[in-house]
């Protein structure tokens, strides 16, 4: 049996117990910002200076 891939992948990290992270979707490309704090957290598309979606290119 295959290992099927997610849609989404973790491309950084930073903090223990307050976590801030970056996701991005494989198939569109857009990057997400991840924050947890506590039993709390949320996530939100990450925006550029001009309030444009951050997008990778590959």
């Amino acid at each position: 049996m295959s290992k099927k891939e997610g849609r989404f992948e973790r491309i950084y990290s930073q903090g223990v117990s307050d976590v801030i992270e970056i996701w991005v979707d494989k198939e569109t490309g857009v990057n997400y910002i991840y924050r947890q704090s506590g039993y709390s957290g949320g996530m939100t598309v990450l925006l550029d200076s001009l309030g444009k979606p951050v997008i990778n290119k590959e």
